[in-house]
């Protein structure tokens, strides 16, 4: 068959839309024009041995003329065809979710979500009682990221844009079923100047604040479908940025440097990570508390309050977020926190996405002899988990560890980790930005399409793939999916009854509860 050379492609096209998409056979389709020969080689996609598994094209040429501008037409003319492929990407109703154990419901299986036997035969193949889990506790870290006034020309920069009590609501997550009791403070008085955000404005709410995160509690509805009342602390951490690596110490030093009880002296954690824990300023009636006793007296309080009820404390974080939940869950138990008064133990357990390394070798020992649960779920293309600790390491040989495991360098990872890789995702751009990679919402993408080792990545929840793009560029052109497309309108400017344009003042923001004193003599941190 003969066509003319500006046709070349659309006949290709149309050749292949007349083909079998599900071919037993490799099938060849020749084209010749001019010079130029094409060969269109369909592939079963079922049976292709390749990574990627989709129909592929290639170009031969049997002169020395260059091919880049044809290939480059046929590239945009096959975008159609990868977009039906990719459909087989989507879950249908049919398929992973009656697989598994039908009728199995969360609020019998809680404990072993929750790591009661370190979530064995649950990650490969992916449990989808867990894998839920995983994107909710996930989505509950990503509100922090949504609900941050990042905007260096708002006077509330570095607080959260929702009032407390409409958290969820604000930014339509009223389904998750949980009611915000408290929200964090952290100073910015310590050297991580890429995680603080300040307003550029003299006059501002607080020249020494930045809001880091919440506690939450489930309701009646939510709590009777989990089997338990769940307390969740979620931290705020980094959204794409990671030049606060940069700004880490990267020194360790004992935790009980800071008064946290340990009896151990050789148990470290990493220093930038200890201040922003337990640092506080006296001037700033946010930073009047540090954060450590902001959700000791919290988790006492809630504790105390729901002590009859079945409980769980889950905390999660993304990024510099997970080193804080995994600090504070260690603080919790060591402290006794996770201890009724009956003497039953509430289980603590740590979902961190994209975590660094938080402390050395004796720190993930205690943390395990406290029985804390921690599921790290990372991207394997990612820096941060592999930092701090670049050289000496838990994937380092024992001989070395034992030689350096005294050192104020030497850091381990704690818990079990489910490795992801974005390359396998049909949807994203096999980019190395290291951005893209960190990013929270395309680790919750990645959980919503795995199914095990070996196995093919399919969309399990319905969840949109337009996330992705929520504070990153990491979509493919083709879904039309603009990058980075959060943001407020107008940037948050309205109207007034003048008709002039201004920023909004917001409702009075949250500081400490009145009986925050009442609870650190309960603690023992301070005296009558």
């Amino acid at each position: 068959m003969a066509v003319s050379s500006p046709n070349i492609c659309g006949t290709l096209a149309l050749c292949h839309q007349n083909t079998n998409r599900q071919l037993h056979h490799p099938t060849k389709l020749q084209f010749q024009t001019g010079h130029l020969r094409l060969k269109l080689v369909a592939t079963d996609i079922h049976q292709s041995a390749s990574r990627n598994q989709t129909t592929w094209l290639r170009a031969l040429s049997r002169t020395n003329e260059p091919l880049s501008p044809t290939v480059s037409e046929l590239g945009k003319q096959t975008q159609m065809i990868d977009e039906e492929e990719e459909e087989d990407y989507y879950e249908d109703e049919e398929g992973w979710q009656n697989e598994g154990q039908p009728g199995r419901k969360l609020a019998d299986s809680w404990r072993e979500i929750s790591g009661k036997d370190d979530w064995t035969g649950l990650l490969d193949p992916m449990d989808l009682l867990l894998r839920s889990e995983l994107i909710r506790y996930g989505e509950l870290a990503q509100a922090c990221y949504d609900g941050f006034d990042y905007d260096p020309f708002s006077k509330y920069c570095g607080t959260c844009r929702y009032p407390r009590r409409k958290f969820f609501s604000s930014l339509g997550m009223e389904s998750h079923g949980y009611d915000v009791t408290r929200y964090l403070y952290a100073t910015s008085n310590i050297n991580l100047p890429n995680f603080f955000k300040k307003s550029r404005w003299p006059k501002v709410w607080s020249k020494n604040a930045n809001w880091i995160g919440y506690v939450a509690v489930s309701n009646d509805e939510t709590s009777a479908r989990l089997g338990r009342r769940d307390i969740a602390i979620a931290w705020r951490g980094t959204v794409t940025r990671l030049e606060w690596i940069a700004d880490l110490m990267d020194f360790l030093r004992p935790i009980s440097s800071e008064k946290i009880p340990c009896p151990d002296p050789t148990v470290k954690v990493e220093s930038g990570f200890l201040d922003l824990y337990t640092d506080k300023e006296a001037s700033c009636r946010f930073c009047t508390f540090s954060a450590r006793e902001q959700i000791l007296t919290e988790i006492k309080r809630l504790v105390e309050l729901y002590g009859g009820e079945e409980l769980s404390i889950t905390i999660t974080g993304h990024s510099l977020g997970s080193a804080l939940a995994i600090l504070s869950a260690y603080d919790i138990a060591e402290t006794g926190l996770s201890i009724k008064s009956s003497g039953r133990v509430v289980p603590v357990t740590v979902f961190s996405y994209s975590g660094p390394r938080v402390g050395n070798e004796r720190f993930k020992e205690r943390l395990e002899r406290l029985g804390v649960s921690v599921l790290r779920v990372v991207n394997v293309h990612d820096v941060v988990p592999k930092s701090p600790g670049l050289f000496f390491n838990e994937k380092v040989s024992p001989m070395l560890m034992k030689f350096a495991k005294h050192s104020p360098w030497s850091y381990c990872h704690v818990g079990v980790e489910l490795a992801l890789d974005h390359m396998n995702s049909p949807f994203l751009k096999p980019t190395k930005d290291p951005g893209c990679a960190h990013n929270l919402e395309a680790h919750l993408h990645l959980l919503d399409g795995y199914h095990g080792t070996g196995s093919k990545f399919v969309l399990s929840s319905g969840r949109d793939p337009a996330l992705v793009n929520k504070a990153s560029d990491f979509l493919k052109d083709h879904y039309l999916v603009p990058p980075n497309w959060r943001q407020d309108e107008n940037k948050g400017m309205i109207r007034n009854l003048d008709g002039r344009w201004v920023q909004p003042e917001r409702s009075k923001l949250d500081e400490h509860p009145d009986d925050m004193h009442h609870w650190l003599v309960k603690l023992g941190f301070l005296s009558h």
